[in-house]
């Protein structure tokens, strides 16, 4: 009986999966993560088939001080237009018939395979949602990091809002501060597609093996299709550069400082987090969204340990929905492990 090496399942995948009562066993996700931005993005159907088109201001009309028996000039504000589009992450797990029949636990079979396409998916997009770059992979979505990939104003705006924590090896993480909002930053899917992960069982299906022969097989279909739109750059703060290996001691980046700096680079903020709730803008206000805090797990724990400290009057643990919360002045702070813990210094 042909095979198809790596990707499909032999009779030796099927034994390691069997128990001593040649059951399915409780399979251990040693590779399992918890990414909490999935949780929280807020997802919204773009405009466009393939994404979303925002129109941002990119310049405000200037009046004149004019000069009694003198005119004065017109005026007008300019704008822009930004696309976002979708990628589209998509798979197919085929598994040999006889093999998901063997000892009759055909379902609990395929369904012990299902799960690891569901936590490999999510983690991709987890992944993508911080580093993908559409401009080195065409076929994904531009995630966080490289918008806001730079410290220096010339190279872009958006480096107004990345804080230095002073790392400067390939030893740094990042904090990163989202309002998530339908004007600010939100996630979205194509134009009258569905949303979210999505799952069909295919059922049985002749396939072909490597040499072009024709087998049955069981098939299940994985799609997503997601992008990530940043309406508003001004409601992110990436706090770059803080170095995994100095988190304590002299050297130490101030986290606590760094969160305060970063909160009131957002144009608002809820009350409690800074002290600016209104602009001049009149339907901008300081409920444009919801402001996470999120970081790995590393920092995490760090910030746990600061607040157990009884001088510590910023952070919190908090009880949640039966959940212990790490709480910054009332906003939460997220596990993201996909955040890395090499990111290169960001200059």
């Amino acid at each position: 009986m042909a095979v198809q090496g790596a990707l499909a399942l032999t009779y030796a995948d099927w034994a390691k999966r069997m128990d001593d009562g040649f059951r399915v066993a409780t399979i251990i996700e040693l590779l399992s993560q918890t990414n909490e931005i999935l949780d929280d993005i807020i997802v919204m159907e773009g405009n466009l088939p393939t994404g979303h088109k925002t129109t941002v201001r990119t310049g405000l009309p200037q009046a004149t001080w004019r000069l009694l028996n003198a005119g004065v000039p017109n005026a007008k504000s300019t704008t822009a237009q930004i696309v976002d589009t979708c990628g589209n992450l998509e798979t197919y797990a085929v598994i040999d018939k006889d093999i998901a029949d063997l000892n009759g636990n055909t379902a609990e079979f395929r369904l012990s395979e299902v799960r690891a396409f569901l936590q490999g998916m999510s983690q991709q997009v987890a992944a993508t949602l911080i580093y993908g770059n559409q401009h080195l992979n065409p076929e994904r979505f531009t995630g966080l990091a490289p918008r806001y990939s730079t410290i220096t104003a010339a190279n872009s705006a958006t480096a107004a809002n990345v804080l230095d924590a002073g790392g400067t090896a390939s030893t740094n993480t990042s904090m990163w501060l989202v309002t998530w909002g339908s004007d600010t930053i939100h996630g979205i899917f194509p134009k009258g597609k569905m949303t979210g992960l999505q799952h069909r069982d295919m059922g049985e299906w002749p396939v072909a093996d490597a040499s072009g022969n024709t087998y049955q097989a069981y098939r299940d279909h994985f799609k997503w299709e997601i992008g990530l739109v940043l309406r508003d750059w001004r409601y992110v703060a990436r706090i770059a550069n803080i170095d995994v290996t100095q988190l304590t001691g002299v050297s130490a980046a101030n986290l606590i400082n760094l969160i305060v700096r970063g909160l009131y680079r957002l144009p608002t903020a809820p009350a409690g987090a800074t002290g600016i709730q209104t602009s001049d803008t009149p339907m901008v206000r300081a409920n444009m969204g919801r402001v996470v805090i999120y970081c790995n797990r590393i920092i995490r724990t760090y910030l746990d340990l600061q607040a157990m400290n009884k001088t510590n009057v910023l952070l919190r643990l908090e009880e949640f929905n039966g959940k212990v919360v790490t709480t910054f002045r009332g906003i939460p702070v997220r596990t993201v492990d996909a955040i890395l813990n090499n990111e290169a210094q960001v200059t």
